[in-house]
């Protein structure tokens, strides 16, 4: 029996469609790659890429990705979105601990304004699955992709902001961030020997410090 399938085509959504009937599964039964979303090209087509997935089957199904999927998909057609959900697992995370995508036309509005629509998703998801399976779920949801670009420019802003405190030997308070933001730039300079970090501030104005060592 196949158990992964690469598949091309248009775009993301059709190449996954397709790749999903080909392994005879649901998209809670496996889990999907974007290696390459697709480009639309100009005129006549000129400059276009397929999308390409890569879809792999589930070796098993998990108490917590069942009631994950369950509780995701209920919320999102509760709120009338026109999006889908995808699970993705990697080096990162595992079937304990998996990676939910959401993806389509109302993405935004789940995205919301510098992401707190979906900070608030991921809380108000987090808290019902504690209380449906009784633990402490990990669990990471993203939308369009907007965490983890966000979660990447994090990491240039700590480097080069660390790269700047190193060379003038003065402390930079970043602006205020949420506690998942300040955690990213925390993780990105504790191993940097000219430099460390700390937050301070109360609520929403709390903020992150970078001093020379």
């Amino acid at each position: 029996m196949v158990k992964k399938i690469q598949m091309k085509a248009k775009t993301k959504e059709e190449a996954i469609e397709i790749a999903l009937k080909e392994l005879g599964v649901n998209r809670d039964e496996a889990t999907i790659e974007i290696i390459n979303p697709g480009k639309e090209g100009g005129m006549l087509g000129i400059g276009s890429e397929p999308a390409v997935v890569e879809v792999s089957l589930l070796e098993s199904k998990s108490e917590i990705i069942t009631t994950t999927t369950e509780t995701i998909n209920k919320i999102l057609s509760l709120l009338e979105v026109s999006c889908v959900l995808n699970m993705n697992i990697d080096n990162e995370n595992t079937l304990e601990s998996p990676n939910f995508e959401i993806e389509g036309e109302d993405g935004g509005l789940l995205i919301g304004r510098k992401g707190e629509t979906l900070r608030s998703l991921q809380v108000i998801i987090k808290a019902i699955l504690n209380q449906t399976t009784d633990s402490n779920i990990s669990l990471n949801i993203d939308v369009e992709g907007y965490q983890k670009r966000r979660y990447n420019s994090l990491k240039s802003l700590a480097s080069h902001s660390a790269k700047q405190v190193a060379r003038t030997g003065r402390a930079l308070t970043l602006n205020p961030m949420p506690p998942n933001e300040r955690r990213i730039i925390h993780m990105a300079l504790e191993s940097n020997p000219d430099v460390y970090s700390e937050s301070s501030g109360y609520g929403n104005d709390r903020k992150v410090k970078i001093s020379p060592n």
